[in-house]
């Protein structure tokens, strides 16, 4: 006869191999980290301006950043780096909390081809090769005429203003990194603005 109060019974051998593999990646991962750095890199802006034209509001900006000794350790072990830049554009309201009117984002893939020495950004459904790190670099950190709205949106007589951000996407990394970068500053890159609508 069965025991229907007895406690399901658990396979150690499988928990211990679980708990065996989650450890593994966390070594890796804390292997990939290094020695945090004394100071984080930051981000600098270098051009930022939006306007409306005829047919959509459009936004230029362009970053200068240095990837810190640890993001690029990992970056040349073979972990994918994401980099997204994202652009709100919002009406003011003094009554209530500003409206937003439209949401726009751009994402970068940026990897090592270990065997061509080369670098690789992709976006979207494109994809470039770089001789060098700089120059992949340099390929994710501007923008031109890049439209976050159609003009219809924007009504006259009334304020706007876009909050930018651009940053490192650490939410796409490994899951074990993620855990294991938790509150290290290298790995904190980014920058946000905010400016009116001309």
């Amino acid at each position: 006869m069965i025991d229907a109060t007895a406690a399901p019974r658990i396979d150690t051998v499988c928990l211990r191999a679980r708990l065996m593999r989650a450890l593994s990646w966390l070594a890796v991962a804390l292997a990939l980290l290094g020695v945090p750095a004394a100071r984080a890199q930051g981000v600098e802006v270098l051009a930022l301006a939006a306007g409306r034209g005829d047919e959509a509001v459009e936004l230029d900006f362009a970053v200068r950043f240095v990837l810190p000794p640890p993001v690029e350790d990992a970056l040349r072990r073979g972990i994918p780096l994401h980099f997204a830049a994202r652009a709100t554009l919002l009406r003011s309201r003094w009554y209530w909390r500003d409206e937003r009117v439209s949401r726009a984002s751009r994402s970068w893939r940026l990897s090592y081809q270990p065997l061509t020495s080369a670098w690789r950004v992709a976006q979207g459904g494109l994809h470039q090769s770089y001789e060098s790190l700089s120059d992949a670099l340099l390929a994710m950190s501007r923008a031109s005429r890049w439209r976050i709205a159609d003009a219809h949106e924007i009504e006259p007589g009334k304020d706007y203003y876009v909050e930018f951000s651009w940053s490192l996407d650490t939410t796409q990394l490994p899951r074990p990194m993620q855990i294991g970068i938790g509150g290290q500053p290298d790995w904190a890159l980014g920058v946000e603005r905010t400016l009116r609508l001309n």
